[in-house]
């Protein structure tokens, strides 16, 4: 098991500042820890994150979801669970790890808080509390994913590079894409990460996706040298904000889900723990 401080300190000593970290392919486990990310919020990251813990329980894996945005629990809200400190109590060692998950949809949670003044005032290196949460808990499950908060805070940046994969939620929009090559250049110039997935969201035909894709796949490889795995895209759904949840969370037969649960198990048989160590070096990719 690598220590945070560790696996930290290997950037301070590296060459050049785009050398490949100790991470991925290094780590002596079977359980793959996905972050599900975006440059920009409101992509629906948090909504994919608890579904693709639901479809990979589904299919047999035992998986571990975190809710990294610390002090702004939105799985619990959509999930529809009581707010509370749990994680604050298992951060100040009132509560051990088993008594502060909560199992949903035949996945394990663990939430974050919602507004905690004592987390707030806590001043904690929560990323790398996280990572070693996770270090000491990963034996237990196939996967773990990092529900991580949007954004280019560095807590934020360490959690997403520490992961093997990295599935970023990008919309149509240009904001959106705009942050989400923001993010992939952090990663790339500060941890050195050559790989991300991306899963469009909130399409509106078959056009649109592709115009995204090429758009910024192109561009992360024209300037950043960077690869990206398409995962595939989710159309714009015709419901209510406030229906949104349930029916992303549904298990209705739509062709929608249908096209959701052909990703998650596409992802898991290329990227699952049985392909850690044999991935090709170069693929082909949509350009």
């Amino acid at each position: 098991m690598q220590k945070t401080s560790d696996w930290l300190m290997s950037f301070t000593t590296q060459p050049r500042p785009n050398a490949r970290p100790a991470i991925g392919l290094a780590k002596p486990t079977t359980c793959v820890k996905v972050s599900i990310t975006g440059g920009k919020g409101g992509v629906g990251k948090t909504s994919v994150a608890l579904r693709m813990a639901k479809e990979l329980a589904g299919q047999g894996h035992r998986v571990l979801l975190l809710d990294c945005d610390t002090n702004l629990s939105n799985t619990a809200i959509k999930l529809g669970l009581p707010l509370d400190d749990t994680f604050w109590k298992l951060l100040s060692a009132e509560k051990d790890f088993r008594e502060c998950i909560v199992r949903r949809e035949g996945f394990d949670l663990l939430p974050a808080c919602n507004g905690s003044v004592d987390l707030f005032e806590s001043q904690l290196a929560l990323d790398e509390i996280i990572i070693d949460i996770v270090s000491a808990h990963e034996h237990e499950y196939d996967w773990v994913l990092l529900d991580c908060p949007a954004g280019l805070d560095r807590a934020s940046i360490t959690l997403n590079a520490w992961c093997d994969h990295r599935v970023i939620v990008v919309t149509p929009d240009k904001s959106s894409i705009t942050d989400s090559y923001s993010l992939v250049k952090i990663l790339q110039t500060r941890f050195g990460i050559k790989e991300n997935h991306l899963l469009v969201n909130m399409i509106q035909n078959d056009r649109q996706f592709q115009k995204v894709v090429m758009t910024l796949s192109e561009t992360i490889e024209n300037f950043l040298g960077c690869r990206t795995h398409v995962l595939g895209g989710l159309r714009k759904v015709d419901v209510s904000a406030e229906a949104f949840d349930t029916f992303f969370l549904s298990e209705e037969g739509s062709e929608w889900h249908k096209n959701f649960f052909k990703i998650v198990q596409q992802f898991a048989e290329k990227w699952g723990a049985g392909n850690i160590s044999v991935r090709p070096a170069v693929e082909q990719e949509v350009h």
